[in-house]
């Protein structure tokens, strides 16, 4: 069976490796991130793109510019408690495995 360049072979359960990985490092760091009771600005703001990215995965194509998105917004929230940094790397990690950032928009030639 022939596969399309950037899809990828699927488990045994029917399930993309790089979703199930998105999805277990979402929930990683979401428990994390409840068990840190130190109150900190952003923390809304890094659950609600928390739960954006469990979305994403649940439906089982992500768009990587959004996925990109989310996580940067997730960075910018929790970037400074230090007791989160494993977690969000691993939610890095895991978004990279959906390819590159998409080359940027530059408008029509000139």
């Amino acid at each position: 069976m022939l596969r399309s360049v950037g899809q990828r072979r699927v488990t045994g359960e029917g399930v993309d490796p790089r979703v199930a990985e998105l999805r277990l490092a979402v929930s990683r760091l979401r428990r994390e991130l409840a068990a840190h009771r130190v109150e900190f600005a952003d923390r809304g703001i890094a659950e609600d793109e928390l739960a954006a990215l469990d979305a994403m995965a649940l439906s089982g194509a992500p768009e990587v510019r959004r996925l990109r998105r989310s996580l940067l917004l997730v960075a910018g929230s929790v970037g400074s408690v230090s007791a989160l940094a494993e977690g969000l790397a691993a939610v890095r990690h895991a978004v990279e495995l959906f390819g590159p950032p998409p080359a940027p928009d530059t408008g029509p030639a000139a």
